[in-house]
């Protein structure tokens, strides 16, 4: 079987290893422009790039795949990229958090399958990971589905479940998915080959959207309950990071612990901040214990490295 695969960032990738190492032809990878990154802000290829290219895959990476774009060069580069998967012979396309709309005419040349860390229809969208653990969702998984026009729609394949640990973070979870997502790739694949692989149309019930995450929703508003910032901190790790104005320094906050106890104090009074008891800040209900912090320019830190150059007793978060 012979398979396009389209996809950009880590999760994407670990799906294209398992193609690969499970003997699937990957005749072309189609993949976003190299962007600038890091702190020299150098162009960086993707890290499904970054894989391909050590395998000798070949790499296309169109602005778009719409040949109605507006832009006279992203229609162009979506013309060209038509044209080729027109040319190449394949017999399912792949895509994982490709990151481009892929529009009528790419759906329509072959079937399409698509890897989606949620289980479908909870968490459509581009960020379903972040969105389950910020809502308390205590287990998520993989839904393989066939692609339609529609976000997320498409009848689904295979679906596998796993937990949502209390202390687990979005990087955690992240790399439990993408791993999942390898394994059922692979399976569903094979399954195709065999004819034994059975759609089922999404149920009407439950659809709800994971929207795209934005760095303004990391800003920590401790007027909530310690529940609901613990599960922000945890969804924010590592991307964006969460944080907080302490003494007009802006101070990430990557892990906590949620203390039922009542606060006894305003929200965001730091209520101890030594040896003993570690960090622990008032919210609007309950209390929070930082366990792992970072301030501007400075590296990730335990609670108890992080007051010995940055003390905290008497403060308040805002």
């Amino acid at each position: 079987m012979k398979v396009i695969f389209a996809g950009t960032p880590e999760f994407a990738a670990v799906a294209l290893q398992a193609l690969h190492e499970a003997g699937f032809e990957i005749p072309l990878v189609l993949t976003q422009p190299d962007r600038p990154a890091g702190r020299g802000m150098h162009l960086q290829p993707s890290a499904v790039k970054q894989y391909a290219l050590t395998q000798g895959i070949e790499v296309l990476q169109p602005l778009s795949l719409r040949t109605d774009s507006k832009d006279p060069v992203r229609a162009e580069q979506a013309k060209e990229a038509h044209a080729r998967l027109l040319s190449t012979p394949y017999d399912v396309m792949v895509v994982a958090a490709y990151g481009l709309i892929l529009p009528r005419a790419t759906l329509d040349i072959k079937p399409c399958l698509n890897i989606h860390g949620s289980l479908l229809p909870r968490w459509r969208g581009a960020a379903p990971i972040h969105r389950a653990i910020e809502a308390g969702d205590t287990e998520t998984g993989i839904t393989i589905m066939e692609m339609e026009e529609g976000l997320d729609t498409g009848p689904m394949l295979l679906i596998e479940r796993i937990a949502i640990g209390e202390q687990d973070t979005t990087g955690i979870v992240h790399d439990k998915l993408a791993a999942l997502g390898g394994k059922m790739i692979v399976e569903a694949l094979r399954k195709m080959q065999h004819g034994q692989l059975e759609a089922v149309v999404q149920p009407e019930a439950g659809v709800n959207y994971a929207a795209k995450i934005s760095k303004e929703e990391a800003a920590l508003d401790f007027t909530q309950s310690a529940v609901e910032i613990g599960r922000k901190i945890r969804a924010f790790n590592p991307f964006p990071g969460a944080h907080a104005a302490v003494n007009g320094v802006n101070v990430k906050l990557w892990g906590a612990e949620v203390l039922e106890a009542d606060s006894k104090g305003p929200a965001g009074r730091v209520l101890a901040a030594d040896a003993q008891h570690g960090i622990v800040v008032a919210c609007g209900s309950g209390s929070l214990r930082l366990t792992e912090l970072q301030k501007p320019g400075g590296k990730r830190l335990p609670a108890a490295e992080f007051i010995k150059g940055f003390p905290l007793e008497g403060q308040s978060f805002a």
